[in-house]
């Protein structure tokens, strides 16, 4: 975790810098019109509660710690403001300013904008089920234990009756979507997108976002298996391929698989990123984007650490160590360039064919280590060190194994060679410390 983390201060501006900053960015009068007779039960995003404790923040895991806008980004929040006060509002250009480098550059506009990227009618009512309701769900308990260890996504240093509100609101915000769509199946992972838009647009938009995200962006990954979303991480080798054929070797090699990038699928990276402004930036761009726009970052930001997979060794272990933890200081506008020049160059259809043969091999995997066992008689015990070592493997989440790497399989002549050898070692050693013991002079 960077050191910035812990540094959770409003932007410092000289105040003709900061009149400007307001003037040309956004309205501040509208935005912030009935802020003051918020409830607990609508809170703002995490800016507003923030300011309300600058004294006294204790550090968190998620930094939300922000940086003066240049004058570049106060031109483009006047275009994004030019864009809302269209009549109607030009969402495809919005779309591409939330593309652009910067995104949609403050939670102030978010909360406008967001929807608008979704086509969501915010003055819609939705009734809210009940707590009975909320508790019969067989997933209320799952969801309560995942939302009580979601600290770190909230802002540091907020009182403990908003932390508790914003708690109680995310549960009912996952629960209500879970609720409406029962064929949908909640994955742990899951609040880290809810909560997200939760602390920027507030509970009732929150639900409408997820309503729509959950019936299409995010649909592959809340079917009643991981299948499909197994399927899917299979995107990123082909793209690897494409730019960097010696890294994909290594990779293939290594046997690392897919299961380090799982987390960035489901949560778009939300569970994985320390700062909170590269996590909103992310949505900006995702919100723009088809729904396998994550996958194609996903090998954007495997391909920028080469040198760092390479500096490795060619191990399962090491890889996934290395990938599973994002550093800081990744330069994330660059590689969503390249995300988008990739997904132009290759489009999901022209990947499928390779991506099918992929999985093809991981279920043939499948029901080979799924295959009945026949009882086998060992004629020493040393062989049943093999014996668990392939439940083991046959135990592995198959989204974890790569389609064409096994486990090798030793032939029972050299099981049971080996096995005598070792046997023979041991039994050699024993003897040789019982004659050093027999033959010791006694200390008398």
């Amino acid at each position: 975790m960077g050191d910035s983390g812990s540094n959770i201060s409003d932007p410092v501006y000289s105040e003709d810098d900061s009149d400007k900053v307001h003037k040309d960015c956004v309205n501040q009068n509208e935005i912030s019109n009935g802020r003051e007779n918020h409830s607990v039960n609508a809170l703002s995003g995490p800016q507003e509660l923030i300011a309300a404790e600058q004294n006294g923040c204790v550090a968190a895991e998620l930094s939300f710690g922000e940086a003066p806008l240049s004058r570049v980004m106060r031109e483009k929040c006047s275009e994004i403001e030019a864009a809302l006060s269209e009549d109607p509002v030009d969402a495809l250009k919005l779309k591409t300013l939330a593309l652009s480098e910067g995104g949609l550059v403050n939670d102030a506009l978010r909360r406008r904008v967001w929807p608008q990227l979704l086509g969501l009618d915010t003055q819609a009512a939705t009734e809210l089920p009940t707590h009975k309701e909320l508790e019969a769900h067989a997933e209320y308990h799952q969801v309560v234990l995942d939302v009580n260890r979601s600290l770190k996504r909230f802002p540091p240093g907020i009182p403990y009756e908003q932390r508790v509100a914003l708690q109680d609101q995310l549960t009912r915000l996952i629960l209500r979507v879970i609720i409406k769509y029962p064929h949908l199946q909640y994955y742990q992972g899951y609040h880290d997108v809810a909560v997200t838009f939760l602390l920027v647009v507030g509970e009732a938009v929150a639900f409408q976002i997820m309503e729509k995200l959950s019936t299409g962006h995010l649909k592959d990954c809340m079917e009643p298996t991981m299948d499909r979303t197994s399927y899917l991480l299979n995107y990123i080798y082909p793209l690897i391929y494409r730019v960097h054929p010696e890294l994909y070797e290594y990779m293939e090699r290594s046997g690392v698989g897919t299961v380090f990038c799982l987390p960035w699928f489901l949560t778009w990276y939300g569970h994985s990123l320390n700062q909170y402004r590269d996590v909103v930036r992310l949505y900006d761009y995702f919100l723009a984007s088809p729904p396998l726009m994550p996958l194609y970052v996903a090998a954007s930001v495997v391909v920028h650490r080469s040198n760092e997979i390479f500096s490795v060794d060619c191990d399962m272990a090491c890889i996934h160590s290395l990938l599973s933890q994002i550093p800081d200081d990744l330069p994330f506008e660059s590689l969503l360039k390249q995300a988008l020049k990739l997904y132009e160059d290759y489009p999901p259809i022209s990947l499928e064919a390779e991506v099918q043969e992929r999985f093809k091999k991981e279920l043939q995997l499948r029901r080979y280590d799924d295959r009945p066992r026949t009882p086998r008689i060992h004629r020493h015990n040393g062989g049943t060190i093999w014996h668990h070592l392939a439940e083991i493997n046959r135990l592995l989440p198959h989204w974890a194994l790569v389609p064409h790497v096994a486990i090798p399989r030793f032939p029972s002549r050299f099981v049971f060679v080996t096995t005598a050898a070792l046997i023979g070692l041991y039994a050699y050693l024993r003897m040789a410390d019982a004659l050093v013991m027999n033959n010791s002079v006694p200390v008398r």
